[in-house]
């Protein structure tokens, strides 16, 4: 069962998450999304799972509603949703992993680990795949113009898988920008830093994953998910609001890609991974200080999202902070290290304040939740309590 710690903040906190939260419109694998309506849990419909921790310890726990409206399961902290781009900091890290092992460059390139790489691939590091500024192409618009001049190739029950990807990468000529001269949220850039994980470690990227990063840290629910080959225990099965009621979207026609966002997990094993990167566990302080390094471009100049608006353009024109596998943009003044995910029936937050020992965890299975702004509400509650 869920627990909660220290009554006072708990109250509070309770109060807060079942106010009624800005609901979401685009379901497909985002960093996050904008509101634009209202939508609430109730005890036997999909919910949430919520985590707050101080200095290590959690200070409130609890879930709400249920993980899949036909069995009424409730949510708790063994409840695994899917992590959606969430998953960019596990992918980050076992990238980080190899480069410490000697199998892999952060220099790197495209064609050195696929040879037959078209040429734009020459100078794309996996430096720039980690920060976002490679310039590859969108799988995802890649699949419409596919479909657009073939005919339907993709569906739910025929997902595109990660090779699929790669080989329309290796069809295009061109991509979005030379490397290193501008920033672009990029789930092309990390399907391929999983295939990449793959081939430098001569193991499946979730063999590669289960035996250097969930194995020792006993992270022993979260899996990378693979239809047809494992299952998810306690699963959480994504929905969304249709005309005012809620229809299971659990799956899509990319929810089959890795490295972008193929990992399910829970509350209690993703408090393991908090304490793995507050104690250094894995890489140690100094080799993780790259993914903590903002990205600069190129001319030494600071990225920016880009202007035209687009369904991954969450901030047009503004300024971005980008490390690997981490949005580390402040929050009113306080460091931090940030990720969201957003895909068919799932929305998921985590906010580290690295000054204030902080970590808020929403893990939600239904699309007209806004975790993210949960999660800063709950922090601004918490921080100004400080003050």
């Amino acid at each position: 069962m869920i627990s909660s710690h220290s009554s006072q903040n708990a109250r509070i906190l309770h109060i807060s998450v079942t106010k009624r939260s800005p609901a979401l419109t685009k379901n497909e694998m985002r960093p996050t999304t904008s509101p634009n309506a209202s939508g609430a849990t109730s005890p036997d419909a999909p919910g949430l799972a919520v985590l707050v921790r101080q200095d290590g310890k959690a200070i409130f726990e609890h879930g709400y509603g249920v993980t899949d409206v036909r069995r009424k399961s409730k949510i708790d902290a063994n409840s695994n949703f899917r992590l959606a781009s969430f998953t960019k900091q596990f992918t980050a890290m076992a990238t980080m992993l190899l480069v410490r092992d000697g199998k892999l460059r952060y220099n790197e390139t495209l064609m050195e680990i696929f040879p037959d790489f078209p040429s734009y691939g020459r100078s794309i590091t996996v430096r720039n795949l980690l920060s976002h500024t490679g310039g590859l192409p969108d799988y995802e618009d890649l699949m419409e113009a596919a479909e657009q001049a073939n005919g339907p190739a993709w569906s739910p029950e025929k997902q595109i898988q990660d090779i699929e990807v790669l080989e329309l990468l290796k069809k295009e000529k061109a991509g979005k920008f030379a490397p290193g001269t501008s920033w672009s949220y990029s789930n092309s850039g990390y399907v391929v830093l999983g295939m990449i994980v793959a081939k430098a470690s001569g193991k499946s990227y979730g063999e590669f994953l289960r035996e250097r990063i969930f194995a020792p840290l006993g992270m022993s629910h979260t899996i990378v998910y693979q239809k047809g080959k494992n299952e998810v225990a306690n699963r959480a099965f994504g929905y969304s609001k249709e005309n005012d009621a809620l229809k299971e979207t659990d799956q899509s026609s990319t929810s089959a890609t890795l490295g972008d966002g193929g990992i399910y997990s829970n509350l209690e094993d993703l408090a393991k991974w908090d304490d793995a990167l507050r104690n250094h566990t894995l890489p140690s302080e100094k080799e993780f200080q790259p993914a903590l390094t903002p990205v600069k471009l190129n001319d030494g100049s600071e990225p920016h999202w880009p202007k035209e608006p687009n369904d991954d353009n969450l901030h047009p024109g503004k300024p971005v902070s980008y490390g690997f596998g981490w949005f580390l943009d402040p929050y009113k003044g306080r460091q931090r290290m940030w990720h969201t995910g957003s895909t068919m029936g799932f929305r998921t937050v985590i906010e580290r304040f690295l000054g204030d020992n902080l970590t808020i965890i929403i893990l939600s299975n239904r699309t007209d939740l806004d975790p993210e702004k949960l999660s800063l509400q709950v922090a601004d509650m918490l921080l100004s309590a400080k003050n």
